[in-house]
Order: structure tokens, then sequence, then C-alpha cells
């Protein structure tokens, strides 16, 4: 089963056209990969995805699971622009190991290692990705990053999701807003945990609510945080734990 669709943007206006509405600049294309998002007007979270060039067009590569509501959304915005929106024909394969020709760097972290497409079937060298993203707080879809995120929350400014310098695109306003007027008070971090408790459990400190657990690898996590709020130990379900 395949975990993510490669699409296929071309013809001569796909770079103004994603320009105009992704989170990420696209004219870094010519140094690797780009990693963005597609926000709403209000910079919530519909869609993250990788960029690669391959020739003249580009490659898309997003989550199965929101693959059609993005191209649907693609194809909404595009109204006449000459681009073109298909399914690519290839799969991504990707590894933390020695990288075959023609890879790219994951440009979220170098432990995320590398990203190819090729016609193969989808395939990866068995790298331990939860303990991995884990480590370095890195969201996933569909666990941390859901319609309700907002991407600096998540982290994407270190995660090279964002550009603060590209000019607009859609939610861009709150987005800017949130990085230049104000100081995050909630969002991602780990911590570390003890005892059980499964993702989605709600956390609190001192009876209040303070956040949601999410990604779990041995005695470190991903949690949703409120930051002034968590503070000492902390609980979940039934486990302990503190911000690290």
């Amino acid at each position: 089963m395949t975990t993510r669709r490669i699409l296929r943007l071309s013809g001569p206006e796909t770079q103004d056209f994603l320009q105009g509405l992704i989170s990420n600049d696209i004219r870094k294309l010519d140094q690797g990969l780009v990693y963005a998002a597609l926000l709403t007007p209000q910079g919530k979270f519909i869609a993250d995805f990788f960029l690669a060039r391959q020739g003249e067009d580009v490659l898309l590569d997003v989550a199965e699971p929101l693959a059609d509501d993005l191209q649907r959304r693609l194809t909404m915005y595009k109204l006449r622009a000459k681009v073109t929106i298909e399914p690519a024909g290839l799969n991504l394969q990707r590894g933390t190991g020695p990288a075959p020709d023609g890879a790219l760097t994951d440009p979220r972290d170098p432990a995320m290692g590398w990203r190819a497409y090729t016609p193969a079937p989808e395939a990866d060298d068995g790298s331990d990705w939860d303990a991995i993203r884990v480590a370095h707080c890195i969201p996933e879809t569909g666990i941390e990053l859901t319609p309700e995120t907002y991407i600096l929350e998540a982290g994407f400014e270190r995660l090279n999701g964002v550009d603060f310098r590209k000019g607009c695109y859609v939610g861009q306003e709150v987005t800017a807003r949130m990085k230049h007027k104000t100081e995050l008070r909630k969002g991602l971090t780990r911590v570390a945990i003890e005892g059980e408790a499964p993702a989605g459990t709600e956390i609190t400190a001192d009876g209040k609510p303070v956040g949601m657990l999410f990604t779990r690898a041995g005695a470190e996590a991903i949690a949703y945080l409120r930051f002034d709020r968590a503070q000492g130990t902390m609980q979940a379900g039934g486990a302990t734990l503190r911000r690290l």
C-alpha cells in the first residue's frame, strides 16, 4: 500500500502559480527539495508536501489521505493558469543510509535522510521514522498536523517549511503576524514520559488542561503544550511527563 502520492505540475505558469499559494519560496527548488504547506486564508493547515524539480516540471509529494483534497484545491485555484496537474507515475523511496543516485536530502532535518522518486514501488530502508521524528520534534501529517494546526506552532520555521521574505500566499498574513507580533504561547515540543498513555490523551498539570500527547518513542514523545502551564510534572492518562 502506498502512503504518498506523487503529482506532476507542468506548464509555463507552474512556478508563479505555486509561489502565490504555498508557505515556502518556490525558487528554492534550484537548491533541492522544498518543504511547504497549503493553508486556509485564516492561516490553518490544509496539507504539507515536498516539491522537487524534474526538468521543466515540478513533482509534488503528499500524504495519500490528503492527496484528493489537495489536488481539488489546486485545481480550484488554478483557474485559467497554464498549469496541468496529473499523477506523476512515480513513487517515493526514502531512507537514512547511503543515498542512491538522484536522491534529494529531506529539508526538514538531516536526520530524516533522503527522498527519491522513481517508477519502482514505494519503499524505505527500515529506519525507525517515529523515533527519528520524536528525537527531532518533527510533526507528521494526520498525527501532529491536523486542520487546527498553525504551522509556526508545529515548528515549520525550524523545519525550513516557511519563508518570511517571499511575499504573499494564502494564509500569509496570519502566519507573519504570529511571527512578528506575538510570542508563541503554544506549540509542539518534546517531553519525557513514564507510564502508559495513548496518542491523543489530554495532558494536565495541577488538574488543568495543558495540551495533548502525540507520537511516542521509548521514554520520549511529541506533545502539543500551552507553555505557560507546562511546568514541572504533568499527567496524561497513566503516564507522567515533563518538558525536555
